[in-house]
């Protein structure tokens, strides 16, 4: 009977509930226990399961370039990070709000790591995000006008709740690339969060993007009320060990 009803667990994708109930067979103690116990046992092993999968698939989705968590942040007074101003982005409210943070540096000192670790978060948190280095999604974008996929492309990350927009600036942008970044600024402009890392500090983002007239309605929708987090400090390249595979 029992053997029955774990295959029909099985077969029902009700994976939490199997394990669960298979696990107690296996380590059976001879405690009774109440109908109401056993069901709730049941539900909430399949509820954690799925809570875990899911936030499985959103991280996975996301593509982020380095497994990155908060609590693995170096904290440090030359690196001018504000743990404080750190903890109130955890509670994922700048989200919420749909407000940009802005996460600039020179190159090596863990922008990216950081735009991770907080991307990590959100979808621990259940939030949907989706990860971009900035001149390869310029590049995709381009190449899906040709094909006639650019719709579903930006649909796609419109979608999401949190953008992360990795290296941005690090070369002028063209015409086609500065239209693709005002329709991704326009579609997320009081809708979804977004997060943008760049060597280049903001006061020279004007330069970067060209055509001033594009430029001020792109940084109107970036910069005005946006959370900045300038770092400072040398590469942690250079700092860290040949065994450590993470910039943070």
């Amino acid at each position: 009977m029992n053997e029955l009803t774990l295959d029909k667990m099985r077969k029902m994708k009700l994976l939490g509930m199997y394990r669960a109930f298979k696990t107690n067979l296996e380590t059976e103690t001879g405690e009774s226990y109440t109908p109401d116990e056993i069901i709730t046992h049941l539900i909430d092993a399949e509820w954690d399961e799925r809570q875990n999968r899911n936030i499985e698939y959103k991280i996975k989705n996301a593509r982020f370039r380095y497994k990155a968590a908060l609590e693995d942040l170096y904290y440090h007074e030359e690196r001018n990070i504000d743990k404080n101003q750190m903890m109130r982005f955890a509670d994922c409210s700048f989200i919420d709000k749909a407000e940009c943070i802005l996460i600039t540096g020179s190159t090596g000192i863990g922008k990216s790591y950081i735009a991770s670790a907080l991307g990590y978060h959100a979808c621990s948190m259940g939030y949907k995000v989706v990860y971009h280095n900035v001149p390869k999604l310029f590049s995709k974008l381009k190449m899906s006008k040709a094909d006639g996929s650019y719709l579903k492309e930006v649909t796609k990350i419109e979608r999401q709740h949190l953008l992360i927009l990795d290296d941005f600036g690090l070369q002028p942008l063209d015409a086609q690339s500065r239209v693709v970044l005002m329709e991704l600024m326009e579609d997320r402009h009081g809708k979804g969060a977004l997060i943008i890392t760049s060597q280049v500090p903001v006061s020279k983002w004007y330069d970067i993007i060209g055509e001033q007239t594009i430029a001020d309605a792109i940084l109107d929708r970036i910069i005005h009320n946006a959370h900045r987090l300038e770092l400072k400090g040398e590469s942690l390249r250079k700092k860290r060990q040949p065994d450590n595979e993470l910039i943070n």
